[in-house]
């Protein structure tokens, strides 16, 4: 797998006037572009083919199909790439409304497990669980809790060298510093995949859509790291990926926590040029000075 950046339409120039002590004048700003995403499930139930909308998402253009897959899988909605037959947006009469429409059309004689889905049907940028009906309707189930865990060792020299590289590579974030990444590593702290976008969850949701579709599922053996905070809502998504070492560069919230001791999962915050916090380790996990 390489390394995956966003597309050029991620990022939007404008004219802006900056203001410094007494002076202003024009200038050329980049920006995050951030457009709604309608994510629609297509699939045959008894005697008729039914469309279901499951979510609105703001996100960032770019990697949809990716968003879309991933999005279904971390919501427990689908279990396995081979459940999905095509992934494709919407033929619609308005060019920009099928654009931001992706339909995931799932094989013969799969019907989705929608039973977990009472949403509004909109989530912001922000958070992954706003839509959300009940609170029951947030927990998922991962597929791969009951896997067994093998033993794992990461050293520190390798966890300090994660935020250094996911900075060199998060273009979109050095072009307009308002855009959250996700980025996979293998446990030698090599840089796998990278996704970014104006939404912490949907940048996720893109990285295990592209893993699940290459059939790279369950990333046991790597280490996700996020750009910001660790929320309980990308702990549970790292889960059902059967991630169990998650780095982030910000703070993680109590639910977090309390799911990543949960899952036994590892969860290291503040990771910052050669220190980290740790809020659970896993007992699979060794962390060696050297």
């Amino acid at each position: 797998m390489k390394a995956g950046i966003l597309e050029n339409n991620s990022v939007q120039k404008i004219e802006i006037v900056k203001v410094k002590d007494s002076l202003s004048f024009p200038c050329t700003d980049d920006i995050s572009v951030e457009e709604p995403l309608e994510i629609r499930v297509s699939y045959q139930s008894e005697f008729e083919k039914t469309t279901r909308n499951i979510s609105v998402t703001m996100r960032t253009p770019g990697n949809d199909a990716e968003l879309a897959v991933g999005f279904l899988f971390t919501e427990g909605i689908i279990s396995d790439r081979e459940q999905v037959k095509e992934v494709y947006h919407s033929q619609a009469v308005c060019s920009r409304t099928g654009e931001n429409t992706v339909i995931v059309e799932l094989t013969e004689g799969h019907i989705p497990k929608l039973m977990n889905t009472e949403r509004n049907f909109y989530t912001t940028s922000s958070c992954g669980v706003c839509g959300k009906g009940s609170i029951e309707s947030i927990r998922t189930v991962s597929t791969f809790r009951t896997l067994e865990k093998k033993q794992q060792t990461v050293t520190l020299k390798t966890l300090y060298q994660l935020s250094e590289k996911l900075r060199t590579f998060q273009n979109n974030f050095s072009a307009t510093g308002g855009i959250h990444a996700s980025g996979l590593f293998d446990l030698n702290g090599n840089l796998l995949a990278l996704r970014e976008d104006v939404g912490r969850h949907n940048a996720l949701d893109k990285l295990i859509g592209n893993a699940l579709m290459a059939g790279q599922l369950p990333l046991s053996n790597h280490i996700l790291l996020l750009s910001g905070r660790a929320s309980f809502e990308l702990i549970q998504k790292a889960a059902m990926a059967g991630i169990y070492v998650v780095a982030a560069i910000g703070a993680p919230s109590s639910l977090a926590v309390d799911l990543a001791k949960e899952f036994d999962m590892t969860l290291l915050g503040f990771l910052r040029d050669t220190r980290f916090n740790v809020y659970h380790q896993s007992r699979h996990v060794e962390i060696k000075t050297d």
